[in-house]
Parts: structure tokens; sequence; C-alpha cells
């Protein structure tokens, strides 16, 4: 009998723990390790409810200078809500496999405060689970710095090639629909 009284504490503790994994979007279910440090980053804890811009990155590619863009981006709409997750990628081949070399890249080199992770696979047969839905949704990213729009339900609602820049009028656009939409 007392390990009964025990063990119910720990069942109401699961029961809520997946009550809340049952509300997360499909999208943003699983957890990534963060760039910096030992740590997860719990995709549904993080962005859950919350616009959300998913961009697959590459230190060494010639459009690295974008993370300028996306953290100004980042700092424009963050207080309205908007939240930001950069995925290095080596897919193709100019990412660091050091992610200190990485996060170098990011923090140092351009000033990056949105979250990172480490390097990831996005796309084809090894691609995480975010990059398959994303892709799921709208397309597999064709290059480095591919950015995908997604609403406050786990909803891509536009994505953008490379060629993108983080200050073009449809990107900004896409991001205050993302932001207006209702969870």
């Amino acid at each position: 009998m007392r390990a009964y009284g025990l063990m119910m504490p720990l069942l109401v503790m699961f029961a809520a723990g997946s009550a809340g994994a049952a509300d997360c979007p499909a999208l943003l279910q699983g957890s990534l390790p963060e760039l910096r440090g030992k740590g997860e980053v719990d995709l549904c804890q993080r962005f859950g409810g919350k616009p959300l811009v998913v961009i697959n990155t590459a230190s060494y590619c010639g459009f690295a200078p974008q993370f300028e863009g996306l953290e100004s981006t980042y700092k424009e709409y963050n207080e309205q809500g908007l939240e930001m997750l950069g995925v290095p990628s080596n897919d193709f081949k100019q990412e660091d496999a050091d992610s200190e070399k990485t996060a170098k890249v990011c923090y140092a080199n351009y000033g990056v405060t949105f979250t990172m992770t480490k390097t990831q696979s996005v796309r084809g047969k090894d691609a995480i689970p975010l990059f398959v839905g994303l892709a799921e949704q709208s397309s597999a990213p064709k290059w480095n710095f591919y950015k995908y729009v997604v609403d406050r339900k786990g909803k891509v609602i536009a994505n953008f090639s490379s060629l993108t820049k983080p200050d073009d009028p449809e990107f900004k656009a896409a991001i205050e629909k993302a932001i207006a939409s209702q969870p």
C-alpha cells in the first residue's frame, strides 16, 4: 500500500507531461542538441504555440553573411513572440565537423542570439524529423539558408530560398502573418 502512495504522484506527473506532448504540433515533437553546451533544445517546450522561423545554416557557405540579417530580423520581431531556430547542416558540404568552430562563426563572428543546434542532416534519408516535417509541408531545403516560416500551430505558411535575404518584404510579411496567427 505504501508503494502505491509513492507511485500516485509519479503517475499524475507522467499524465500531465503526456497531455502537454499531445498538445504539441507533430512538427515540434522531439529535441535537438544545443550548439553551445551539452543540453537539449526541447522543441515543444521552447517553440510550441509561438511563430517560428527555421533555417538550415552552414558556416562556410557564401550565404553565411545572412546570419546578420537573420539576427536583425529576430531582434525586430522577438518582442512580438517570434522565435528563430538555426540548424547547421553539412548536407551541402559547407559546415565544419567541429561544433566549437560552428559556434564561433555564429556567436562571435555574427553575434547570433537566437537558438542554434549542433549540426544535423536536413534532407534525404538521414534528415531529422523536424526537417522531414518541414519538407512534407513545403519542400526540402535546396541549399543552405533555406528559410521556413511556421505559424503558432506548427504549420509552414511560407518557405524561402537561400537567395531570399532576411530583409525581403515577402519574408517579413510571412513572419507578420505567423505572428498574427492564433494558437
